[in-house]
């Protein structure tokens, strides 16, 4: 039986190291606060330092041996158990995460932790199916290449889905036969640090699985740690780019980076236009539209843009309805993150009207006096140099351009550093194939837009990110190939 009892009036405020609860070395502390309220949840979160992070990584370290040598149909077991117990306590875990981020239940914490249990499920699977290579010996020597684990690695992740990323980063590193060591981000420490009792009752040896909570300061530690061999890391491209430079400077890590994005929803004349609003609608005012992939570009051609248009601000009002309190069953929308995010938001909103972006369509304000509530917002015929448009926001912000062709949408969508996802609507088969082999982005949807799926790679191009999460592409970033040439004629 798990000994989990955690709960919102029973905080975990221990690390995870070496199959035990610990006191952090470190005797600095991280504050969060509930963001539909403002009220102060903790002061007393521990932040993992140098000292916490090196006995972490010597346990990984002396695992590892014993851990890569475990048979796969062992850790497929472990793995598979662990998703069982992540789905048994969902709720549990769920509402930890709520009190410091805010995603209601219904329409965000059981999409998360299904998300993480059937992503565990299916690197799971791979176990004892992540084949290697062979090529023939006509020129007197077989050549073998084997998939070889890294490691000690570790996965840095963000707060807009601290369990779903678990599964994401978790998964495929144990299927590989790495130890993992997870670090949540400092808004949201609580689900990940009450992993432990899962973890044990899962079967995982000591070290296999740890979890540090901390700050920023607590990833770079990891980031250049010369004995840390892989970094997952998903946030924004400046801290991104950090971490990538950390890794270069220290013993040339793997990293893989999930970063922001900026997605154009292309949607022509021809769509099926109640698909395309409600895809568009759902894609920047779920989880309050703090999503990487959020459809915050919307691009709609001159002959329906009014229909559109109508359409799209009537849904954004009834989202605006649903805005309420996360713990309530019926709130759909909760609040942003925290007062940064808040601030974050309200500011670029308040920038765009100050310098007229564009036309404040609907939303734009703040719901109520306390919290950090605020409208789901559109803004039409946006300039194309403006803030607004250009830079990522990370809320449920949407621009909305109306254009005459192909040609000038193509341009309009690609005209961008960010390159994580982009959509077309569209019933025409042959333009839907030729807009989305234009798009200079990783991932397209047709006739959708800002969707994973755990059996294809998930990431972006361009500044959007460095390398893939998911399916066998996730396999392979925390493996290397080794080559082992076999001598069969002996000169």
């Amino acid at each position: 039986m798990s000994s989990f009892n955690f709960s919102k009036d029973h905080l975990p405020k221990q690390l995870v190291i070496n199959n035990e609860y610990v006191d952090s070395k470190n005797s600095k502390k991280l504050s969060v606060y509930n963001p539909k309220n403002g009220e102060l949840i903790a002061d007393d979160v521990p932040l993992a330092g140098e000292q916490d992070v090196d006995e972490a990584v010597a346990a990984a370290e002396k695992a590892f041996p014993a851990w890569k040598a475990t048979p796969p149909n062992k850790r497929r077991d472990m793995i598979n158990k662990f998703a069982d117990l992540i789905e048994k306590y969902g709720k549990e875990l769920g509402e930890l995460t709520r009190i410091t981020l805010g995603a209601p239940w219904g329409s965000f914490g059981a999409f998360e932790i299904s998300l993480c249990a059937e992503t565990l499920r299916y690197n799971a699977g791979w176990t004892d199916k992540f084949a290697g290579e062979a090529y023939p010996q006509e020129d007197g020597f077989i050549k073998i290449v084997r998939n070889e684990p890294l490691g000690v690695t570790a996965g840095i992740i963000p707060w807009n889905a601290p369990i779903g990323n678990v599964g994401l980063k978790a998964g495929p590193a144990l299927a590989t036969g790495n130890c993992f060591i997870l670090k949540p981000s400092e808004k949201t420490p609580f689900a990940g640090l009450a992993l432990l009792p899962l973890i044990k009752e899962a079967g995982f040896p000591p070290g296999v699985f740890q979890v540090l909570t901390g700050d920023g300061s607590t990833g770079a530690l990891l980031a250049s740690h010369m004995r840390v061999r892989k970094v997952s890391f998903t946030g924004s491209i400046p801290t991104g780019k950090k971490i990538q430079e950390m890794a270069a400077k220290s013993n040339l890590k793997r990293v893989t980076l999930e970063l922001g994005g900026k997605s154009p929803a292309v949607v022509f004349d021809d769509c099926n236009l109640e698909n395309a609003v409600t895809w568009c609608v759902n894609a920047i005012t779920g989880h309050s539209g703090q999503v990487c992939f959020a459809a915050s570009r919307v691009y709609v051609q001159e002959g329906i843009y009014d229909q559109f248009v109508e359409k799209y601000k009537a849904m954004f009002a009834e989202r605006t309805k649903a805005v309420g309190d996360p713990d309530e069953e019926s709130t759909i929308l909760g609040p942003l993150a925290d007062q940064a995010q808040f601030e974050r938001v309200s500011g670029f909103i308040e920038r765009a009207r100050d310098q007229k972006a564009g036309n404040l369509a609907i939303g734009g304000s703040r719901i109520g006096d306390k919290g950090y509530f605020i409208e789901p917002t559109i803004f039409t015929d946006v300039k194309a140099d403006s803030e607004i448009h250009n830079q990522e926001i990370f809320g449920p912000v949407s621009v909305v351009r109306t254009f005459k062709t192909e040609e000038e949408v193509m341009k309009m969508s690609n005209d961008t550093e960010f390159g994580l996802m982009a959509g077309v609507f569209t019933q025409d088969i042959n333009k839907a194939m030729r807009v989305a082999s234009d798009f200079d982005s990783g991932m397209v949807g047709v006739n959708c837009i800002s969707l994973m799926m755990n059996q294809a790679p998930f990431g972006g191009s361009k500044q959007s990110g460095v390398g893939r999460e998911s399916g066998i592409y996730a396999l392979r970033a925390f493996t290397d190939p080794k080559t082992i040439m076999v001598n069969m004629t002996y000169k």
